[in-house]
């Protein structure tokens, strides 16, 4: 996002707060896009994103990913793209989060999901389905150099979904017209602009484009050397070998009794509630792009354990953070837990004279707490309980304060991503935000012209 320099900025120059901001101007040429702390919020699942295929739930097919590979879904950074959103270079990591790896770039780096151009499907999945305005696609140039960092100018649009402000989850499947004159490895960028806050979605995505080719009638092998691990009264693993494919295998059906119960990238699937001291068969099947399917796998025969007494209690809730506060509420959000059995409900804790006590629970991440006072420090705690009762350990504590009674925008932070528009209050004066930006911790951006311009007095 390029500062553009102002005349007005000139007469900055002779103060102290002026020359900080004049520096700020003169001497960068685009803001630096980290966001702020990466919660839990969404990814594509299918075709599955570069990131989605570094977690063991879509058969980590990437490997040594880093940390990304427990969370797909936290790739977050400010909106805007292509004129905002992260840097050249940093696209597949959203700014170089997860320390960057993401955005390593060879041939032969990433697993590629078969595809033929055309009409596809692009399904999301939400662990936060937040208010949406877009969704929007882009993909590599014909001629692209894949063996070099992922920049604006090797992508062009395909395509745009626009949303009317409610929840994503309202949209999960967009249907967007693949380009067919061009064959081979490209990568796809999926980007989820939120509505209500300044910060987006980024999604890469690796593709094997099959076009004006022979039509493929060739169904891959048959999966084999199906096994069960990791057997308990409700939940089994199962695992096998790769198919192989002429042209490349796009995902496996999963069949339980006869019947299809999910489709997985991979080469592993748990599955999960089942009944204890119970027998299940399972079978494979494998796919390729073109729809053609493997024989059926030999069955597996799994019997889950009896049930026994579950002291298992669900991991520790993680992200906890605010969505928003007013003279009176705070919107709380949190990262789902994990558990061995189901994840119940959660429970909110309130800290009053010291002592946390419980103000209520949630069956999902979210919760609003009402009827607060002004001005107020509040601390939050969220614990996770499973269908045993077994209640997780605590979240990390949250230090929340309410606005003023009297405060209709919010103070300015130096470190937060603002949105074009936005309005916020600074040593009792306004602000308006000039241009998207994040904020990086510098106290004189706030006297940028070419980021704010003074309102009104307060």
């Amino acid at each position: 996002m390029k500062l553009k320099l102002t005349s007005k900025l000139e007469r900055l120059r002779t103060s102290k707060k002026g020359i900080g901001a004049c520096v700020l101007a003169a001497g960068m040429t685009a803001i630096t896009m980290t966001p702020q702390s990466a919660y839990a919020h969404g990814f594509v699942e299918k075709p599955s994103s570069r990131a989605a295929l570094c977690s063991q739930n879509y058969g980590a097919l990437n490997l040594n990913c880093g940390n990304v590979m427990y969370e797909p879904q936290s790739l977050e950074a400010p909106k805007g793209f292509p004129d905002g959103g992260p840097i050249d270079g940093k696209i597949a990591s959203a700014g170089g989060l997860f320390g960057g790896t993401l955005d390593q770039q060879t041939t032969n780096r990433w697993f590629k999901n078969t595809i033929k151009g055309g009409v596809n499907t692009f399904t999301w999945k939400y662990t936060a389905a937040h208010s949406t305005s877009k969704w929007h696609y882009y993909i590599t140039k014909k001629g692209w150099d894949p063996n070099k960092p992922l920049t604006r100018a090797e992508l062009e649009p395909i395509g745009t979904v626009k949303h009317d402000g409610s929840a994503a989850s309202n949209n999960l499947t967009h249907t967007i017209n693949v380009p067919t004159d061009r064959n081979g490895y490209h990568v796809i960028l999926a980007v989820w602009d939120v509505a209500d806050t300044s910060n987006a979605f980024y999604n890469v995505i690796d593709v094997n484009l099959v076009n004006n080719e022979t039509p493929d009638t060739v169904a891959p092998s048959q999966p084999t050397e199906l096994n069960a691990s990791k057997v308990s009264a409700n939940s089994v693993e199962i695992t096998w070998k790769a198919s192989t494919d002429n042209i490349g295998v796009k995902e496996y059906q999963v069949l339980r009794n006869g019947e299809v119960i999910d489709t997985v990238p991979g080469t592993t699937f748990i599955d999960k509630k089942l009944k204890a001291d119970t027998e299940y068969t399972y079978t494979i099947k494998a796919l390729d792009s073109a729809g053609n399917i493997s024989k059926e796998s030999e069955k597996l025969k799994v019997k889950t354990t009896h049930a026994i007494p579950d002291i298992e209690a669900p991991s520790q809730p993680k992200g906890l953070h605010s969505m928003g506060t007013t003279a009176t509420t705070v919107d709380l959000m949190w990262s789902p837990s994990e558990d061995n059995v189901g994840v119940d409900h959660y429970i909110v804790y309130r800290e009053s004279a010291g002592v946390m006590n419980k103000i209520g629970t949630a069956a999902n991440t979210s919760f609003m707490d009402k009827d607060l006072k002004a001005n107020t420090s509040y601390k939050y705690v969220v614990t996770a309980v499973d269908l045993a009762g077994n209640e997780s350990s605590r979240s990390d504590v949250l230090n929340v304060t309410t606005k003023s009674e009297d405060s209709v925008y919010e103070k300015w932070d130096a470190r937060k991503a603002y949105t074009k528009g936005d309005r916020v209050v600074h040593e009792g004066k306004v602000y308006e935000a000039v241009q998207n930006h994040q904020g990086n911790g510098d106290s004189n951006w706030i006297f940028a012209l070419s980021l704010w311009k003074p309102v009104l007095n307060k």
